[in-house]
């Protein structure tokens, strides 16, 4: 009986680490476009030269999409695990660029080693534990409250709010916010699995970023901050955003939603 329980698990386990048909039919979709789009980008690469500035960022984001996508259905495929992990490392790749970004003094240092080595991998844990009130309230209160600590011990009180402040919200936005994209796999769903919300949601904001490029090339000219982000326009942000959105609706068969519900969140 032992033995049969134990065989059954091991079972329901590899079945899950699976994708769903849902999903494999949204990849294999996602790799035909990716195709197609390599053979545009090489077809204007000889024809235009490979000294074009456009054609030359056009196929290094096609590139990326490639990466992506085959980074994203390695994780997939091993399931809660793959995910997790994956997420765990671009938390740490985020954090890692947003905190060389910023002014660090000495006295940072013992913050920020808790931020990487402690703070960072407990809240993937809670996440891979399903231990979900831990992992919405561990940064937001315990961090924030555990950070300045470590940063005053040190005695450096040169610019010490301000410091605090940015790698506290360092890990609010790349520890925090992206650890909620796995965390959907805690939810029970209904209709549709969390695994295909989470495919929703990666498709959805990834195409929002391709949209805005081609409609800002396209038709953009008012630039939205020239200083910080020369490619974005105005008509290309509202353009990618309103057809990413339109995506959504079409792809509400992934989702709990309808497809008005799914085109507004």
């Amino acid at each position: 009986m032992s033995f049969a329980n134990t065989s059954s698990q091991i079972i329901t386990e590899q079945t899950a680490a699976h994708l769903t048909p849902q999903a494999s039919y949204i990849f294999t979709g996602v790799f035909a476009i990716l195709i197609f789009a390599s053979i545009i980008g090489q077809w204007l690469k000889r024809k235009n030269g490979a000294d074009n500035a456009t054609i030359a960022n056009l196929n290094a984001r096609i590139y990326a999409w490639w990466l992506m996508t085959l980074v994203l259905l390695a994780a997939f495929w091993f399931g809660k695990t793959g995910t997790v992990v994956l997420f765990f490392l671009i938390s740490f790749a985020a954090l890692r660029e947003f905190l060389s970004l910023i002014y660090i003094r000495r006295g940072d240092h013992i913050a920020l080693v808790a931020c990487f080595y402690v703070i960072l991998p407990m809240q993937y844990i809670f996440i891979y534990a399903d231990w979900y009130a831990m992992a919405m309230i561990f940064i937001p209160v315990y961090g924030f409250l555990f950070l300045p600590i470590l940063a005053a011990i040190c005695g450096d009180a040169a610019y010490f709010l301000e410091r605090s402040t940015k790698i506290q919200w360092a890990l609010m936005i790349c520890v925090f916010c992206i650890s909620h994209i796995p965390a959907l796999l805690l939810l029970d769903l209904e209709k549709g699995s969390s695994m295909e919300l989470m495919l929703f949601l990666i498709i959805v904001v990834q195409a929002s970023d391709v949209l805005q490029y081609i409609w800002g090339k396209l038709f953009g000219k008012r630039k939205i901050a020239p200083s910080i982000s020369p490619s974005k326009t105005v008509v290309g942000f509202a353009g990618g955003v309103l057809s990413a959105s339109a995506l959504a609706a079409c792809l509400h068969h992934l989702t709990p939603f309808g497809a008005v519900g799914a085109f507004f969140i």
